[in-house]
């Protein structure tokens, strides 16, 4: 099946803004962080076409996912 997959701030470096992923049926959300080789401990926030999501979340057919680490202000 095919997902797109966004990335926002330190997790765009040396990788992409959006990308289509294809992946196995009932993937995970954990299994999308794998198959990108990023550090789950970095992503710190999850959407799945616009709502907050977990890494256990099982992914649909042309899902969108955004990943974002954590973020500081002040």
């Amino acid at each position: 099946m095919n997902i797109t997959v966004k990335l926002f701030a330190t997790l765009r470096n040396d990788r992409f803004d959006k990308s289509e992923i294809e992946c196995s049926e009932n993937s995970s959300v954990s299994s999308i962080i794998t198959i990108l080789d990023l550090d789950e401990k970095d992503v710190a926030i999850i959407f799945i076409n616009g709502k907050h999501a977990g890494v256990e979340d099982i992914l649909n057919e042309n899902d969108t996912v955004a990943f974002f680490p954590p973020i500081g202000g002040g």
